[in-house]
């Protein structure tokens, strides 16, 4: 398999700051890669090394064999790249903006940028000022995806898009990766990366803490919950989910007194026909107890903490 990007070393220090510490990763023709990682990972920081745009403490990048530092025309001749944050010209149309950025880069099917324009339900003939958030990023968007470019870089690209505008999105990435097109995704959303993402990359504090398939990820996962006691908390071992699987638990002290702490909810050890993790999107249908070595069980009852119902923590009742 054609390798398309690939890091050694690559590493970006501030000062003190280490932003980007070491990474090594490959990225072949045809593949989509989720680049994941919180706030302050090393993201942004990886993805203007990767374009050039920054210079490299230690380390290298390469796209299509090319050192991106030193090549930097040859390799963006044949790459897009959509910014999270769209920074466009206000006195402009749409129209005139999608013209633009296609002499810019040099390279745009026409009439699959007209295709991308009605499925993005984007009205070009408007003032860039008078875009929203949403509208702006589509323009992007629909100027990175009708370069048809050989590497997409991706950069949190659905930033202020309905959920509508996202399966767009979604939709346009399966058919670039369809043509051999490569895409380097950093996203925050879960289920965006679930949906699109032959592999994923964890980034941690500026290392990469873990990369593989989805299905090595979820392996590697783990479910919290949250408690707290007025004495020293029991000795729960085993927690069964409404799927039917037993998981091990391990209580975490939190603070130095070894009430507030946290369950880490882990292994399974009694599948009975029950999948190979419990962590679920469907909290809410996860319905557990926890038993402790005297034979008592409590419930946990979860409660989202966002709208999203993918977050919150897990309320132990009697």
């Amino acid at each position: 398999m054609e390798v398309v990007l690939r890091t050694d070393g690559l590493s970006k220090n501030y000062g003190a700051v280490t932003a980007l510490d070491g990474l090594t990763l490959e990225v072949s023709r045809g593949e989509v890669l989720g680049y994941l990682g919180p706030n302050g990972a090393g993201k942004t920081t990886t993805i203007r090394l990767l374009l050039g745009l920054i210079t490299a403490s230690a380390g290298s990048a390469q796209a299509f064999g090319l050192d991106v530092a030193k090549h930097k025309a040859q390799v963006h001749a044949r790459l897009a790249y959509v910014p999270g944050e769209a920074t466009l010209w206000p006195a402009l149309t749409g129209t005139e903006t999608l013209h633009l950025l296609a002499s810019i880069h040099g390279q745009t099917d026409l009439g699959h940028r007209d295709l991308l324009m009605e499925r993005f339900d984007f009205d070009p003939s408007k003032k860039v000022r008078t875009y929203s958030k949403g509208n702006r990023q589509k323009i992007n968007l629909i100027a990175a995806f009708a370069t048809r470019a050989d590497l997409l870089v991706l950069d949190e690209p659905t930033s202020g898009l309905d959920p509508l505008m996202e399966q767009a999105f979604r939709q346009a990435v399966l058919e670039a990766k369809g043509n051999g097109q490569t895409i380097f995704l950093s996203s925050h959303i879960l289920d965006e990366v679930e949906a699109l993402c032959d592999r994923v990359a964890i980034l941690r504090a500026g290392r990469l803490a873990e990369i593989g398939t989805l299905a090595q990820m979820r392996h590697l996962s783990a479910l919290t919950v949250d408690a707290s006691f007025p004495s020293d908390p029991p000795a729960v071992g085993l927690v069964v989910g409404a799927d039917g699987g037993v998981y091990t638990a391990a209580w975490e002290p939190d603070f130095a007194d070894g009430w507030h702490g946290w369950w880490r909810i882990g292994g399974l050890v009694a599948p009975q026909g029950a999948p190979v993790h419990c962590v679920s999107r469907n909290t809410d249908k996860l319905d557990i107890f926890v038993t402790d070595s005297g034979g008592a069980t409590q419930s946990a009852a979860w409660e989202p903490d966002f709208a999203d119902g993918w977050h919150g923590w897990w309320r132990m009742g009697s």
